[in-house]
């Protein structure tokens, strides 16, 4: 594999290929020193400023369009805006590699930027802001150099007192309506600030110890992927070495899975997104051996396949007791067509790929696939999202016959009419109905990220414009949009997406990762608390989570084990000069309701329980109330750990938990526990056991404490 992935490197080292700016500044160089006319000499220079950009030499990109803008002058052009639109957000950036990167804290690039988010070194940002002002007042129409410049009042402490009246953007700093307690990035205390392009993320135990674990992927093939073992003292051990793990290159997602039920959480590395004809890159699939290395065995395993993708769901779709795969792949163009795959279990290491057999004929921009028992008939349904706009739920009929097959329903299901961009996607049951709802995220722009926000500010936001598409499950094999009721109209343009319950009330919270590879798209993540499963609040601004860079995969896990659900999200663009250290979100405690953390294994049905129901039964205020949770990773970019956390309120006690295990018809129940407490079920038996856990104090770590294996730096 890592021969094939070198391989594929070399030949995306290409001008034509957009994401290698490297490329593109030698191709620029060799055509300026052949220009023969003012024209070609300032649009080529211009387009090397902005690979320069994108490599992350802004301070070449500067002094380059700096002199061109000279030289433009003396032949009086026209072509100056775009020169200087390019030159000022060359300084925003510039200022953001000077302190949010060579100086980061942990409010660095957290909007509404304050405090110690607040530049030392202030001279990119005051040259971006007296640009963006000139620009304004020649074009007070552009939006986007309007939300960027309100961007850099804040990075030097000027929001918004000092910001011009006609051209403040007011409300940016304002209190959500709904607060939360603010999350603190620990990630520099604790090591794992890695500082790369974007890439995924999945949380879990690797090494079956009790304690949480991390594995990151940076999309780049010149990336290597990170592992860190949970210490159980408030300390990560870097194992990326020893573990064979920084040999593998590459993955803009990943996941776990327990392909050959083995009991040990193995990874799959997904590839080639984004990059239109560059992208045909193979998957990974890692086997985790168990003596703290995995081994890449894709080729062995019949998953080699070259397409582009950054989307897959594991389930057990014909319930034989064994993960299978679905796989979303990017079609960019009709005449290359990139089909979607579903691979099965042979039950021996080994796939087949079962996808026409199986009735599923997709080739779209698939940016989202997600698998889930949507109509509760006891097998996984497969819904996918594109940026063509179409959506596709395919239910699962089971097996007849000795095969599997699934049927469209996208239309019955009230999804064929819906035509909106979508990226990432999951089932969930938002309102503990007992029936899984689905969250679509909205994707669709035309200009800017940065003109959307400024529109947003101004009250002037168009409908279809970014939102997170909520819809809910009518029980009847259909779903009714109600985004607008749910209050979630805003603008987000998520990329990464997964979901959590951050105060333990038993109803699922969400975050999302937001913007897309322009460096202009510095807008918020966002973080929507769920009210009760009546609406969703926004909190982002409270909670402290709303970093303006590039969000990507995101995990929701208890990794201290003081009860309640911390956030790691994996920052960082799809330029090499746009990267970000990756922040890990400790949730301070929002309440004092209980919990219980569930961590299942099957017997029949796959080892991972993926799939599996739980339905947890509890009073609170003397009234009834069932928490409903599928065991899985979460949503479609981004893993959670496979045991669940589940908040109860303040229910002091549990009166039953009852399973329903993929592929089984009985139903297993546990009755009188009590909260607070990780416990082990495995299918079938009649006892479920106490796993003991300490609780862990990360903050107390000293920068840097991070143990090294080697001592490798």
């Amino acid at each position: 594999m890592a021969k094939l992935l070198a391989s594929i490197d070399a030949t995306e080292q290409s001008p034509a290929n957009q994401f290698c700016p490297t490329a593109k500044i030698k191709y620029y160089d060799s055509i300026i020193n052949i220009s023969t006319s003012n024209i070609d000499l300032f649009t080529n220079t211009y387009y090397k400023a902005n690979a320069l950009l994108e490599n992350g030499n802004e301070q070449s990109a500067v002094e380059t369009l700096e002199a061109l803008l000279q030289k433009m002058q003396v032949y009086n052009s026209s072509m100056t805006i775009d020169m200087q639109k390019l030159l000022a957000l060359s300084y925003l950036r510039l200022g953001e590699r000077t302190n949010c990167l060579h100086n980061h804290s942990a409010a660095s690039c957290i909007f509404p930027i304050a405090n110690s988010g607040v530049h030392v070194n202030k001279t990119g940002s005051y040259k971006a802001i007296e640009l963006y002002q000139n620009i304004l007042r020649n074009d007070p129409a552009d939006l986007e150099s309007l939300w960027l410049l309100n961007i850099a009042y804040m990075t030097v402490g000027g929001y918004p007192n000092s910001v011009p009246p006609q051209f403040l953007l007011k409300g940016l700093d304002a209190k959500d309506s709904i607060s939360v307690k603010p999350f603190i990035d620990i990630a520099a205390n604790t090591g794992l600030s890695i500082n790369n392009m974007g890439g995924g993320s999945v949380v879990d135990d690797f090494n079956n110890d009790g304690y949480l674990d991390l594995i990151t992927s940076g999309w780049g093939l010149q990336e290597s992927m990170h592992y860190f073992i949970n210490n159980a003292d408030g300390t990560f051990r870097d194992v990326s070495d020893s573990s064979e793990l920084s040999k593998i290159k590459g993955g803009l997602n990943i996941m776990q899975t327990d392909y050959n039920n083995d009991g040990l959480k193995d990874v799959f590395v997904l590839r080639g997104a984004w990059k239109s004809k560059f992208g045909k890159e193979p998957p990974s699939l890692l086997r985790n051996n168990g003596d703290g290395t995995f081994t890449d065995v894709t080729k062995e395993s019949g998953l080699l396949s070259i397409h582009p993708t950054q989307t897959a769901t594991w389930a057990d779709f014909n319930n034989d007791g064994w993960l299978d795969l679905f796989i979303g792949h990017e079609c960019w163009d009709d005449g290359d067509p990139q089909y979607c795959e579903l691979y099965l279990n042979d039950h021996d290491g080994t796939f087949a790929n079962y996808t026409k057999e199986a009735g599923i004929n997709v080739s779209k921009f698939v940016k989202g696939v997600t698998s889930g028992d949507y109509d509760n008939d006891g097998d996984a349904d497969i819904f996918i999202s594109t940026l063509n706009g179409d959506k596709f739920l395919f239910q699962n009929e089971g097996v007849k016959n000795g095969k599997l097959h699934f049927k469209d329903v996208s239309s019955s299901a009230g999804f064929a009419s819906e035509k909106t961009k979508t990226f990432a996607t999951w089932f969930f049951d938002y309102d503990n109905d007992g029936w899984q709802d689905l969250i679509v995220c909205g994707y669709n722009f035309t200009s800017s990220l940065a003109t959307y926000a400024a529109e947003e500010a101004l009250g002037k936001t168009e409908a279809n414009s970014g939102e997170v598409f909520l819809y809910r499950n009518n029980r009847d094999g259909s779903f009714t949009n109600i985004t607008k009721s749910a209050g979630l109209t805003k603008m987000v343009f998520a990329m990464s997406a997964n979901f959590g319950d951050i105060d333990n009330d038993g109803y699922p919270d969400m975050f999302f990762g937001t913007g897309n590879p322009k460096y202009q798209s510095l807008v918020p993540n966002k973080m929507f608390k769920n009210m009760g499963g009546k609406y969703f609040a926004d909190v982002t601004n409270s909670a402290r989570v709303g970093n303006l860079q590039k969000g990507h995969g995101i995990s929701f896990a208890d990794m201290d084990n003081d009860g309640d659900e911390d956030i790691y999200i994996d920052m960082g663009g799809a330029y090499p000069g746009d990267v970000y250290q990756n922040s890990f979100f400790i949730n301070p405690g929002q309440s004092n309701n209980n919990w219980i953390e569930i961590a299942t294994q099957g017997t029949t049905c796959n080892r991972a329980a993926i799939g599996a129901r739980l339905m947890v039964y509890f009073k609170e205020n003397n009234q009834p109330r069932v928490v409903y949770k599928d065991v899985n990773s979460g949503g479609s970019f981004g893993a959670n750990p496979l045991r669940q956390h589940i908040g109860i309120g303040t229910a002091t006690s549990i009166d039953s938990i009852v399973i329903k295990w993929p592929g089984d018809k009985a139903l297993q129940t546990f009755k009188n526990i009590s909260p607070n407490r990780y416990i082990n079920i495995i299918q079938g038996n009649n006892a479920f056991a106490t796993t003991q856990l300490k609780t862990l104090d990360f903050t107390a770590v000293k920068f840097g404490m991070l143990v090294k294996e080697c001592g490798r730096q």
